[in-house]
């Protein structure tokens, strides 16, 4: 778990899934299997076996015992709704985003199917959770539009998108059951390039449906050179972030054992 992520919008990572494996033209760079990759081989490196996809059932406790409340992006280094994943396992991961509800989750997929279906049936609990947000990745229209369809129909409290890496112009495409838009352009080596126009149309959709807008970065092989604003300004808007207590040490000692969690 990372206290202090560099991703702009969360505060922190958790990772009781490492790995992933390929599934449209947004993963072709993907930053996680690059940084995976470098480390495969070390002995007792959290990558020692590269970006193989594991459990990580020792990790699924961190956020209890996490006192400070923070944004947290769930699984930042893989998928939870991969095929690799049971259904068991994303159920436990689940069940301690629904304890340690002082904590808001940010969960994010390229796997819209199966996470569509599991949050209108087992997951039914944590899809009506407001301090769990739903998310898919949106690159371009023929594999991001579809993605936001199945979203939609699982109806979660919270649904959000990351369009990033942006691709193309995605056109007009509707925002009903939205509630929080992302959108960056590719970064680092081979980043492939953005247009400002696909950037500004998304925009002025978010602003007409009234739909949070956050612009991450251009991207590119440098982005710290251009930068996050877009047409002078920097966005930063996220939904309404449900606030809940934090139990005390023993309550917290409590819940790790309840849920029989390492």
């Amino acid at each position: 778990m990372s206290a202090n992520s560099k991703i702009e919008w969360t505060d922190a990572t958790w990772n009781p899934v490492r790995g992933c494996t390929k599934v449209s033209p947004g993963c072709k760079h993907c930053y996680a299997e690059t940084f995976a990759e470098r480390f495969r081989g070390v002995k007792g490196h959290p990558f020692e076996f590269g970006f193989d996809l594991r459990l990580v059932p020792e990790k699924l406790g961190d956020p209890i015992r996490w006192s400070t409340p923070r944004k947290i992006f769930v699984n930042s280094m893989s998928d939870l709704f991969h095929e690799d994943v049971s259904d068991e396992f994303i159920e436990n991961v689940c069940r301690v985003m629904l304890a340690a509800n002082w904590h808001t989750y940010q969960i994010l997929t390229k796997r819209a199917d199966r996470m569509s279906r599991l949050l209108k049936t087992k997951l039914k609990k944590a899809a009506s959770a407001s301090h769990i947000w739903w998310g898919v990745s949106v690159e371009n229209q023929k594999h991001g539009l579809p993605r936001i369809e199945l979203l939609r129909k699982a109806r979660p409290a919270v649904a959000f998108l990351s369009i990033e890496p942006l691709l193309e112009d995605l056109g007009q495409f509707r925002l009903e059951g939205i509630h929080w838009v992302i959108v960056g352009g590719e970064s680092g080596n081979g980043a492939r390039p953005i247009e400002a126009s696909w950037v500004r149309s998304i925009r002025a959709q978010c602003e007409d449906q009234r739909v949070p807008f956050f612009f991450k970065q251009w991207g590119g092989v440098r982005k710290s050179t251009t930068g996050r604003e877009l047409d002078g300004k920097t966005y930063d808007e996220f939904p309404d972030a449900a606030a809940n207590p934090v139990p005390s040490s023993a309550a917290r000692a409590h819940l790790l054992d309840s849920l029989a969690v390492a």
